[in-house]
C-alpha cells in the first residue's frame, strides 16, 4: 500500500503471530522439552511482556533480531552502531540477560559484522546462509564465530516463492533434509536450521506438521536439538584452534 496509509489487513496477519501463534509454539516446545533460539525485535518485545517472560522462564536463547524491524543497510554507520546498543540493553531489561548472537533482519549491511565484533560481547551471528556448519572469520584482528541460518527449512516457505503449498509439503521438505544431513553425519557433523515464525507455522495446520517433524526426528534418534548458542560455544571448545 502507499506508505502514507496504515495496512491494517497486514497488521492484523503480523499480530496473529503474538497474539496466538507464538503459545502453539510454546506449548510444542514445552511437550517436547526442547530449547530454542528466539530471533526477536527489541521493541517487540519490550511491547510483549509476556512472550519476554516465557523466553526468561523457560531458558530459551533470545538472539537479537535487531532493535526495530528495520532496513540496517538504510542506516548511518553511526546509527547501526547505536541501535545494536540499544538493542543489547532492552533485550537485557525484558529478558534478564543480553544477546549473545545477533541476526539482522532480512540481511546485514556492510558495517554489521565489524559493530557486532567492535561491540565484544556478542559470540556469534548469523547473518549468512552459505554453510551447513559453524565457521571462523576475521574480522579486523579478532577470530569470528558464524552460525549460519537457512531459508530452506524455513516456513517463510508458506508465504514467500519459491514457497510450499501445504503442511504436508513443508514437512516433505524437512524430512528429506534432515534425512540427507543424518546420512551424512555418520561421518562428520552437520546443522539443521529450522526458522519458524508465529504467524506463519503458528497456524492450527502447520504447527502439526511441525509436530510431526518432531516426532520424525525423535524417533529416528542422533540428533541434538539445541540452543545456537550451545552449539556456537561447543564449535568454540572443539575447534577454535583449527585455522580459518
Amino acid at each position: 500500500m502507499d506508505p502514507s496509509y496504515r495496512d491494517l489487513c497486514a497488521e492484523s496477519v503480523f499480530e496473529y503471530g503474538s497474539r496466538a501463534g507464538i503459545w502453539r509454539i510454546e506449548r510444542l516446545l514445552t511437550e517436547f522439552k526442547l530449547p530454542a533460539t528466539i530471533y526477536a525485535c527489541a521493541v517487540a518485545l519490550e511491547r510483549n511482556s509476556e512472550v519476554a517472560a516465557w523466553i526468561r522462564e523457560a531458558g530459551h536463547e533470545p538472539c537479537s533480531h535487531g532493535w526495530r524491524w528495520e532496513e540496517v543497510w538504510r542506516l548511518s554507520r553511526e546509527e547501526e552502531a547505536e541501535h545494536i546498543r540499544l538493542a543489547i540493553e532492552s533485550i537485557r531489561e525484558t529478558t534478564g540477560e543480553r544477546p549473545l548472537g545477533w541476526y539482522c533482519r532480512y540481511g546485514p549491511s556492510v558495517h554489521t559484522r565489524q559493530l557486532v565484533v567492535d561491540e565484544g560481547g556478542f559470540v556469534y551471528d548469523s547473518d549468512v546462509y552459505n554453510d551447513d556448519l559453524p565457521y571462523y572469520v576475521d574480522v579486523g584482528a579478532k577470530k569470528h564465530l558464524v552460525v549460519p541460518y537457512s531459508m530452506t527449512y524455513n516456513d517463510t516457505k508458506f508465504s514467500l516463492p519459491p514457497s510450499v503449498g501445504s503442511p504436508a509439503d513443508f514437512l516433505d521438505n524437512l524430512k528429506r533434509g534432515y534425512d540427507t544431513l543424518w546420512e551424512e553425519g555418520a561421518t562428520h557433523p552437520r546443522m539443521m536450521s529450522v526458522g519458524l515464525h508465529p504467524r506463519l507455522i503458528g497456524q492450527a495446520s502447520r504447527i502439526h506438521a511441525l509436530r510431526e517433524f518432531l516426532e520424525y526426528v525423535e524417533a529416528k534418534c542422533g540428533a541434538w536439538i539445541t540452543r545456537r548458542i550451545d552449539i556456537a560455544r561447543w564449535w568454540h571448545e572443539h575447534h577454535a584452534s583449527f585455522p580459518i
